[in-house]
Order: C-alpha cells, then sequence, then structure tokens
C-alpha cells in the first residue's frame, strides 16, 4: 500500500475544563475522501484545526506526506489545502482577481500562476463568471470561488470544512462532483459536513466523532455491520409465495422471510451479492417476481445509534 497523505495519531485538546478532543486519529490514503461526521460541538472544527497546523494541540502527532506538522511547519503545510466554513474571499475582487492574489501569496507568477488560475475556475465552475465582482456571486458561486482557492497550489491533502453550509442545490451538486473529480485523480480528501448524504455519496471511509472522541470509524458497509443492520429486499411475487418464503429460507444470507399477500419481505445479507441466488430460488419454488425493491441501511441510523442524536442536532 502507498504511504497514507495524512496520519493523525492521539490528538487532544482542552480549553480550561472543557475537553474539545480526546485521542482522536486516523488516517487518509491518496484518493481517498475520508468524512468527519458529529453535531455541533462534537470537536470537528477542532480537530481539522490541528490538523491543518491552525490551532496548537495539547498531544498527539500529525504527519502530512510523512512530514511531521505543527503550527509552525512550512513544508508539510504546503501540501495541504484548506478550505475554511467562513468565506475567505475579497468581495471588491473578481473571482480572477481573488484567484490571482491568493496565488501570489503561495508564491506563484508568471505563466504558472496564469495557467493554473484558469484551470482552478474550470475545476469550481466559475470560467464564465471569472471577471464578476464576487459580492455579485450567489451563494454557492462563493463557496466554490472559495474552494478554488484552496487548489491553487495543487495540495496532496484538501481539508473542506462544512463546504455546502447554505448552498442552492445546483450549487451543491457541483461541489460534489468537484470533489468526486479531484478525489479520482489522487488527491486526499478530509470532508465534515452535516449532511448525511453528502457522506453517502462521497467518502469512502467515514469517522464519526462526538463529545471529542471518535466512536467508530470505517466504510459504511463496516459502520452498519457494527450496529448489525442488515438490508431490506421485498419481491413483488406471483404464484406460491409461501413456498417461496420456505426455499429463501435456506439461503445463507437470508435471515429472514415473510409471505405477505403479495409479496416477499427478506432480511439479507449484503442484498446486491445475495440477490441472484434469491431470484433463482423464488423462480425454482414456482413464483415469478413482477418487481424488486433493494434498501440498504444507511449512516444516519449507524450515527443515531452510537451518538444517540441526529447528525444535525
Amino acid at each position: 500500500m502507498s504511504q497514507p497523505v495524512l496520519e493523525c495519531r492521539d490528538l487532544r485538546k482542552t480549553f480550561g475544563d472543557l475537553v474539545a478532543v480526546n485521542g482522536v486519529g486516523f488516517t487518509i490514503a491518496p484518493g481517498e475522501t475520508y468524512g468527519l461526521l458529529g453535531p455541533n460541538g462534537a470537536g470537528k472544527t477542532t480537530s481539522i484545526s490541528m490538523i491543518a497546523g491552525l490551532l496548537e494541540r495539547d498531544a498527539g502527532d500529525v504527519s502530512v506526506e510523512g512530514k511531521p506538522l505543527t503550527t509552525t511547519s512550512v513544508e508539510a503545510k504546503s501540501a495541504i489545502g484548506y478550505v475554511p466554513q467562513d468565506l475567505a474571499i475579497y468581495p471588491d475582487l473578481s473571482g480572477r482577481e481573488n484567484l490571482r492574489f491568493f496565488a501570489r501569496l503561495y508564491g506563484m507568477h508568471g505563466d504558472d500562476l496564469t495557467r493554473r488560475v484558469d484551470e482552478v475556475l474550470e475545476i469550481v465552475g466559475l470560467a464564465d463568471r471569472a471577471g464578476d465582482l464576487a459580492k455579485e456571486y450567489s451563494g454557492g458561486m462563493k463557496r466554490r470561488l472559495n474552494i478554488g482557492i484552496g487548489l491553487l497550489h495543487r495540495p496532496r491533502l484538501l481539508i473542506l470544512d462544512e463546504p455546502t453550509v447554505g448552498v442552492d442545490p445546483q450549487s451543491r451538486n457541483s461541489i460534489l462532483e468537484s470533489v468526486d473529480h479531484l478525489s479520482a485523480e489522487g488527491m486526499a480528501v478530509l470532508y465534515t459536513t452535516h449532511y448525511m448524504e453528502e457522506a453517502e455519496r462521497l467518502c469512502d471511509r467515514v469517522g464519526i466523532i462526538d463529545l471529542g472522541e471518535l466512536r467508530a470509524e470505517g466504510t459504511r458497509r463496516e459502520l452498519v455491520g457494527l450496529v448489525g443492520q442488515r438490508d431490506q429486499v421485498v419481491l413483488a411475487l406471483a404464484g406460491n409465495i409461501e413456498a417461496a418464503a420456505r426455499a429463501c429460507s435456506g439461503i445463507p444470507a437470508v435471515h429472514d422471510a415473510s409471505p405477505k399477500e403479495d409479496h416477499l419481505e427478506l432480511v439479507v445479507d449484503e442484498a446486491r451479492k445475495a440477490l441472484p441466488r434469491i431470484l433463482e430460488t423464488v423462480a425454482d419454488a414456482g413464483a415469478s417476481v413482477r418487481a424488486v425493491e433493494v434498501t440498504e441501511p444507511n449512516l444516519e441510523a449507524v450515527f443515531l445509534h452510537l451518538t444517540g442524536k441526529a447528525l444535525r442536532d
């Protein structure tokens, strides 16, 4: 396996008597999007502020591409693109002027600066509005410009803190597509969000943080497995439904088969893998399938189980 882009271990931070972060640690590989989920006050922003080198940690270690990172690190920080939740743009400059200004702060100049600004405008979908003042942008366009600033220096790790808060659905979808694209090209992404559906769509792995502690982490399937949830399959059938239920009960992946008046309800491990055998078994039992519905457990149920609260609480 390739070396992780980000490694953080046992991060701790207190503010007086408040323990904001207590032992948080995880890794992010090249091309991986890692979602950090938690309600308000869970410790997400404090954690990423330490990871980005913006906040002194009380304990723990952070390295980016194998280089130790502290608040005074220069080389390790240069590999990070940090996009804060609060907009960091100049409203009286155009989109292009904002990007050129920040590119100069990154030490870029000449043809490389011009090329990279054009590339970033394309990536965030603002090329056709590059000459407009940022204050004339919609909320979603401002968010996209904010992300573009974090991409200018071609970071290896992109940290996005609630990047879709308060944006319209179209801009939100554009932001998610941009993150998907960057991950596919090998960038490591640390993504915090209040929207469970974003984590479901974007994240290869998810860490659930609450009261400053990382309660669990893994792929969606791994996290769902922690709370013992399984897939639900509903087969609309014609024919001998009772016989189909008895036959399906003999399939190892099927934990329950309940015949109803015109359909069969199944509780199944990894339904998409088991479905071909289920359909074959139903046909052999003398029933014909008219429709199939598969419902997979989601992260919302896992989050509620682990924290006792909804993500947006």
